[in-house]
């Protein structure tokens, strides 16, 4: 039986001017273009790493889809 995928609701609660322009690449790639914009993504290892690099900035909560 196959595994239902946990799913990440991600908010950008703080801005990322003033922070490294990777920083700020990875907010957009994430899909997070404005304050307090929220996406979801299945949880992944890459998105966990882009999650840990900006864990700053950002509010993360589990989905059971």
């Amino acid at each position: 039986m196959a595994k239902k995928a946990t799913k990440l609701r991600i908010t950008l609660v703080k801005s990322p001017i003033g922070y490294e322009k990777s920083q700020r690449a990875t907010a957009e790639s994430l899909g997070l273009r404005k304050l307090n914009a929220t996406v979801e993504h299945n949880d992944t290892p890459q998105i966990r790493g882009m999650i840990n690099k900006i864990s700053h900035l950002l509010q993360v909560e589990e989905v059971k889809a």
